[in-house]
């Protein structure tokens, strides 16, 4: 890598002219080349340029896989930006909340997605009342924020057009813009991946440009993606999933990007034929219902041939299915999280498939992986503890929260996960339980704490604890144990219905169980067990 490129901006530059007429990206009915995406990227940095965005600032995109997301994104950190991908499920209150504590001074929107305005749920969330001390954009909630740009072709008077936009830029030279990127180093930020931790609130993994290029060059050469690879990218970009072991990892390798915006089975296999699609990362959920879909045989699915899973437990005859029923030649699970650039842990292609399905595979190169006792102590192998991580991928910390990057990084470079895990001979690692309670949604991260803290906002609700429950579609879903105030006559249908208005769907339970009191021990704190037995039936 290092002789290469040390940057985001360089890697651009690199990939436009080393795979020049290869295809890039295939969004819909356009297709770009790699040349043409570096021509892209260049505009898009000149308009951030011109734009005011100088190096350091936080440029925020809220908007599903595209290509624009793409140009977009790359152009902003190729003006120095730091990138903070915001979750296409949050409502727009959430959004809000992220953009004003990440300080963002630009946003890119999309404009309608599932029904959704999310121009609409901003300006209610953010555009009314008095101007914030400072403000200088459109909203005043959010006194940083200069500019809004809607990736659509019209956009309300205050914000800006994606056309409008990049034409603001004409008046920037290339040469300009190489100065800047010139100016940007390996040890500076490329990102702010903001993740919910165990106090509901939402913290900003600072993540540099040479963590990244590190991580996802080792990502790409464990998996064996290749020049010619067609990859199709359902894994969100907001995600290190989607954005980095994809639109990064591709130009690293010069494969062929294929956005998909949302995950819905029909559209994936009806992609993986037409485009001849040879690499599919995502969850298990994902291939489970590939697999399971009625019309699969209608559809030529022969191309594909390396699949990396994880993110939740994998049953060993999905990855003998992948291979046996569709001819998938490398099937790999892994595990990351944000805090560790996203990659931690990786099988070989040449691991037996038991192994495979059983573990996440074996820490990657430069990083240690260690599973601890209450006191802190290594265990031997075996026995479970708690996984702690340690090497180049740790976050810079948590973003202007420095009590909370204590908290998670030891004095001697360790990052705490959270996450209880159990290490074999080998140096596999089994997750087997989570520490902070999170559990998976169809890929996606729930933290019970800031479900509870959401429910707790409705005004006939005293308190309310939540657990993950199984879910034959998604893996596990969100049940509330809830407390009412007294005279209450709240169902479950309508504290669910208020929670579809107030929260991301993954984070929406999906049963409420009305409790005169929650289980508690002598401390006073929620016995969580308790409620899991009830979850499963046990009482």
């Amino acid at each position: 890598m290092g002789d290469t490129w040390n940057t985001i901006p360089e890697l651009v530059r690199w990939s436009a002219e080393r795979y020049a007429d290869t295809e890039a990206v295939v969004d819909g009915r356009t297709r770009i080349t790699y040349a043409e995406l570096g021509t892209r990227v260049e505009r898009s940095a000149a308009a951030c340029l011109a734009s005011g965005v100088e190096v350091g600032d936080r440029v925020a995109v809220w908007a599903p896989n595209s290509l624009d997301w793409i140009v977009a994104a790359l152009g902003a950190v190729s003006a120095g930006a730091v990138l903070v991908p915001l979750n296409t499920r949050f409502k727009g209150t959430e959004a809000a909340d992220v953009l004003r504590r990440s300080g963002a001074r630009l946003l890119f929107v999309t404009g309608t997605f599932l029904g959704t305005s999310y121009v609409a749920s901003l300006r209610r969330a953010a555009g009314e009342g008095v101007p914030a001390d400072g403000a200088r954009g459109p909203l005043p909630g959010l006194p940083a924020l200069e500019e809004v740009v809607v990736l659509s072709e019209d956009a309300p008077p205050e914000f800006r057009t994606w056309k409008e936009y990049v034409a603001g830029g004409e008046g920037v030279k290339g040469e300009q813009v190489r100065v800047r990127e010139r100016g940007i180093g390996g040890d500076d930020l490329s990102d702010i991946i903001y993740t919910s931790g165990t106090t509901g609130r939402p913290k900003g993994a600072m993540i540099t440009h040479e963590q990244t290029l590190r991580a996802y060059d080792i990502w790409a050469e464990l998996a064996g993606l290749r020049v010619g690879d067609r990859y199709l990218i359902i894994n969100p970009f907001f995600h290190t999933f989607g954005y980095k072991a994809g639109v990064i990892a591709c130009l690293m390798r010069g494969a062929t990007m294929v956005p998909q915006p949302v995950f819905n089975v029909e559209t994936a296999l009806a992609n993986i034929a037409a485009e001849r699609i040879s690499v599919l990362p995502g969850p298990p959920t994902l291939h489970q219902s590939l697999l399971d879909h009625p019309s699969r045989d209608a559809y030529d699915l022969s191309a594909l041939r390396l699949v990396v899973t994880g993110a939740a437990v994998v049953p060993l005859t999905l990855v003998e299915r992948l291979r046996g029923e569709l001819g998938v030649e490398t099937v790999l699970t892994a595990y990351g999280l944000s805090e560790a650039s996203g990659v931690v842990t990786m099988c070989r292609r040449d691991d037996p498939p038991p192994l495979i399905s059983s573990t996440s595979g074996r820490a990657i190169p430069g990083t240690e992986v260690r599973v601890v006792g209450a006191a802190g102590a290594p265990v031997v192998p075996g026995v479970p503890g708690e996984v702690l991580v340690r090497g180049f991928n740790v976050m810079r910390g948590y973003y202007e929260d420095d009590e909370a990057t204590a908290s998670v990084i030891t004095p001697d470079g360790w990052l705490r996960t959270g996450d209880v895990g159990v290490l074999d001979d080998s140096g596999n690692l089994r997750i087997t339980d989570r520490i902070k309670d999170m559990f998976i949604v169809g890929g996606f991260n729930a933290y019970p704490a800031e479900i509870e803290q959401s429910l707790a906002l409705h005004p006939d609700v005293r308190e309310a604890a939540v657990i993950g429950v199984p879910d034959a579609r998604l893996g596990e879903v969100a049940k509330a144990f809830v407390v009412r105030h007294p005279g209450s006559v709240l169902t479950s249908d309508d504290l669910i219905a208020w929670s579809r208005r107030e929260m991301a769907n993954y984070k929406v339970p999906r049963a409420v169980e009305f409790v005169g009191e929650l289980p508690r021990n002598a401390s006073g704190k929620v016995v969580k067990g308790v409620l899991r037995g009830r979850g499963r039936g046990e009482g």
